[in-house]
């Protein structure tokens, strides 16, 4: 099963081709109530899907990126501003929309150093849901924002700012681990 969660209507409209087209399996897609922002259309390559992840935001720099955000679904809108508050105290900082985790398992390994370079080890991912599987994206140095517990009920922004989906606490996580490697790296 191919699960998709788009992060806007624009990879929502590349995930209803996506899913028609598919022949080998079902395809489920994953679609938020919220309103959500409007991706600029011309950062979000057709391939957005079918390779299951991609760049939507390069670091302010050539050296590559000193961190990487990595973040689905609705979750992708909010590593953007965590990015914007780390370029804003001058971390070079990655966002990478990746919709559809099992075709960027299915992806070449060229294809994914490019999305997720080696040479960076500090990643964050996000996802209003398990954290279980991020490991393989963020390795044992990253860390993973997303649920370690459930039955909470309220209106969706609290719930959000209770479990920690804001753009303060995910810059606030991607600081710490580069702040760990920092540390080792000194060791």
């Amino acid at each position: 099963v191919n699960v998709v969660r788009p992060a806007d209507a624009n990879e929502t409209a590349l995930a209803w081709q996506f899913a028609l087209e598919q022949v080998d399996g079902p395809c489920a897609l994953v679609l938020s109530r919220q309103g959500l922002p409007i991706l600029d259309p011309d950062l979000i390559p057709e391939h957005a899907i079918s390779r299951g992840a991609y760049v939507l935001r390069r670091e302010g720099r050539e050296a590559g990126p000193e961190v990487i955000l990595i973040g689905t679904g609705s979750e992708v809108s909010l590593c953007l501003e965590a990015a914007e508050l780390l370029e804003g105290e001058g971390v070079a900082t990655r966002v990478v929309s990746m919709p559809c985790y099992d075709r960027f398992i299915e992806a070449d390994e060229s294809y994914r150093d490019e999305v997720l370079p080696p040479a960076c080890r500090a990643r964050v991912s996000v996802e209003a849901g398990a954290t279980f599987g991020w490991e393989r994206w963020v390795t044992e140095d990253g860390a993973s924002v997303g649920m370690h517990g459930f039955g909470a009920s309220g209106p969706g922004p609290e719930l959000y700012e209770h479990f920690g989906f804001t753009a303060q606490n995910i810059a606030g996580e991607a600081r710490k681990v580069g702040e760990r490697l920092s540390a080792a790296a000194k060791n």
